[in-house]
């Protein structure tokens, strides 16, 4: 089993070691690459720019004088695999400052050979070309190490003994010296070439004036054959305008009337076509509208009269119905009251006077109940009787009439049962 490590663009990984023994290494700048558990080696390098400021104290120059030169140096280390491999093989495993002290160390003994074979004047003077040297010098050994210059320059330059200063100074004082000397010259040149200068100028200034004065009087002249050709000119040219102003004026008259000619003419086709529209308005918003109108009210009569007839029919039609429902009804119902009273005709035929008689008791609790119903609510009854009284003539009355209410209620007629028989017997009732 292995594990996947990644590497920014700032750093290197080196991959050492791999499957079946192999002492392979492999670079990764800014990637990710395999590495098998136990077996691989992982470890990285920086790519970052380190800064470095070589100094060399008391170097003696050509000349023998001990000075003082530091510089500043950008080194990286270089991304190409040959070259990665070099460097690999130097500073693996080191840390930065590590790294640091060794390029540094190189630096500083190329920079102390160079300063033995230059001169103060050189090295003071032409800076950049010293950088330059040094830095041609130096890229091949520190290249080996797999390690790019990518910047050197000279910081500062100075002694114990003050001969800079001394150079300085003299070679100030020179300098003034010709600047003095520069400077009485060029104002004597000066003052000589001011004079010449006036005089030319002056020579020039009246040979000017004489030739304006000339040019002055020739533009006079000039000016007045030029007026009078320009009056002249103007005069023609006024007739020659007032002329073409009538013509043109005549002309435009005449245009006035040709377009006063179209213009009628084209008011009158305007007028026809307005009337025209009118009459189409008219029918559109008249006409139009009026025999829709009618021929909506058509209609709607013709749809009302529909409406009624179709209206009437459904009544009939419902009438009819209704009609035929009820009397199906009707003969349904008789059908079955006469199939009713048959049967129970024929169940009375089948029945002896003893199931009939036993009928009509059974009937007459009943009959009872439904006739005293009203006087279940009274408390109590008073019956009051006197000579010529008319209460027993009612009661008699009432059993007299009980056999003919029980035979149309029931068709029985309790008159042929020979026990109601003596019941309702006159004789019985007087006994009674």
């Amino acid at each position: 089993m292995g594990n996947c490590h990644t590497v920014g663009p700032n750093e290197a990984l080196v991959v050492s070691g791999g499957c079946c023994g192999s002492d392979q290494k492999t670079y990764m700048v800014g990637g990710w690459a395999w590495a098998w558990w136990l077996i691989s080696d992982i470890q990285r390098i920086t790519l970052e720019i380190m800064t470095l400021q070589p100094k060399c104290d008391d170097v003696e120059t050509a000349e023998g004088v001990a000075i003082t030169v530091t510089g500043v140096a950008q080194v990286k280390v270089m991304t190409e695999n040959e070259l990665l491999g070099y460097a690999c093989e130097q500073f693996l495993g080191k840390s930065v400052v590590e790294i640091k002290s060794v390029i540094l160390q190189t630096l500083e003994g190329h920079l102390r050979a160079i300063l033995g074979t230059l001169t103060v004047e050189q090295i003071y003077q032409d800076r950049d070309k010293f950088a330059v040297l040094v830095r041609e010098v130096a890229a091949p050994d520190v290249g080996r190490m797999g390690i790019e210059i990518l910047s050197f320059t000279i910081k500062d330059v100075y002694d114990k003994v003050e001969y800079l200063s001394s150079l300085g100074k003299t070679q100030t004082a020179a300098v003034q010296r010709d600047a003095d000397i520069g400077v009485a010259e060029a104002e004597r040149d000066a003052g000589i070439r001011e004079a010449e200068c006036k005089k030319e100028m002056m020579d020039v200034k009246f040979l000017a004036d004489t030739k304006m004065a000339d040019s002055k009087r020739e533009l006079e002249m000039q000016k007045a054959s030029f007026n009078q050709e320009v009056n002249t000119k103007k005069a023609e040219a006024q007739l020659a305008y007032e002329l073409q102003a009538a013509k043109e004026q005549q002309k435009i008259r005449l245009e006035e009337i040709e377009i006063e000619v179209v213009q009628r003419k084209k008011q009158i086709t305007i007028e026809e076509k307005e009337i025209d529209r009118t009459d189409k308005e008219l029918i559109a918003t008249v006409k139009r509208p009026a025999e829709a109108e009618a021929y909506k009210m058509q209609q709607l009569a013709e749809g009302q009269k529909i409406k009624k007839v179709l209206i009437a029919q459904a009544e009939s039609e419902k009438i009819r119905c209704i009609g035929e429902a009820e009397a199906a009804s009707i003969e349904a119902v008789g059908k079955a009251e006469a199939e009713k009273m048959r049967l129970k005709a024929e169940a009375y035929q089948q029945y002896g006077d003893a199931a009939k008689t036993a009928l009509v008791l059974e009937a007459l609790p009943k009959i009872a109940g439904k006739v005293a119903a009203p006087l279940s609510r009274t408390n109590e009854i008073v019956i009051l009787s006197g000579e010529g009284s008319r209460v027993t003539g009612e009661v008699n009355r009432l059993l007299a009439e009980l056999p003919v209410s029980i035979n149309a209620l029931t068709g029985v007629d309790l008159t042929k049962i020979p026990l109601l028989q003596k019941m309702t017997n006159p004789q019985c009732q007087s006994a009674i």
